[in-house]
C-alpha cells in the first residue's frame, strides 16, 4: 500500500463471508466443504462445517453415504447423507454451549437446504447471507419469505460439485 493510501476496509457481509471458507475448510464431506457463522451485533455466536455426527466417521476417511433423490418433476440429484450440512452444525453448536442466537444472521456458503431452511425459521434466525445459489432451494426461499427471514445472495451462480 503507498504510504498515505487509505485502506478499503471489507463491509462486515464481506468480512463475514470470508470467515465462512475459512470454517468450511475444517469440512470433512468433499462435495461442498461448507462453513457457516451465526453472528449477533457484529459478533460471531457460533460457527458450523459440513461433518458428520460426533464420533461417526467421516466421508473423507470412509466414503460417501450416497442417496438418489428424484422429484416430483422427474428430476434427479444426488446427495451424500453421512454429514450434517455447516447451518445445521452451527446451530447446534449454538444449542451444545448455551449460545442464544434468536434475531441473529447466518453466514453460508450457499442457499440452505429446505430442511435447514426450516430449522433456521425456528431457531429465530432472521437474516441468511449466501455467497451463492444451490440447485434445489425453490422450497427454502418460499419458506423463508412466508416466515419473514431476510435471504441475501451474493453471487447469482449456482454451487455445482461432482456426482451432484
Amino acid at each position: 500500500m503507498k504510504k498515505g493510501a487509505k485502506q478499503k476496509r471489507p463491509s462486515w457481509d464481506e468480512y463475514f463471508l470470508k470467515m465462512v471458507d475459512i470454517v468450511g475448510s475444517r469440512g470433512t464431506c468433499d462435495r461442498g466443504r461448507s462453513g457457516a457463522i451465526l453472528v449477533k451485533e457484529k459478533r460471531i455466536l457460533a460457527t458450523g462445517y459440513v461433518g458428520s455426527p460426533v464420533g461417526i466417521a467421516h466421508c473423507d476417511d470412509v466414503g460417501h453415504e450416497m442417496h438418489t433423490l428424484t422429484r416430483e418433476n422427474g428430476t434427479i440429484s444426488r446427495h451424500c447423507l453421512r454429514t450434517a450440512h455447516a447451518e445445521l452444525n452451527a446451530i447446534a453448536n449454538a444449542a451444545r454451549f448455551g449460545v442464544a442466537i434468536n434475531e441473529s444472521t447466518l453466514y453460508c456458503k450457499m442457499v440452505p437446504c429446505y430442511t435447514c431452511a426450516k430449522t433456521i425459521i425456528n431457531a429465530g434466525i432472521k437474516r441468511v447471507v449466501a455467497l451463492k445459489d444451490y440447485h434445489a432451494t425453490k422450497q427454502s426461499k418460499i419458506v423463508f419469505k412466508k416466515a419473514g427471514v431476510k435471504l441475501e445472495i451474493i453471487n447469482k451462480n449456482i454451487e455445482s460439485y461432482k456426482d451432484q
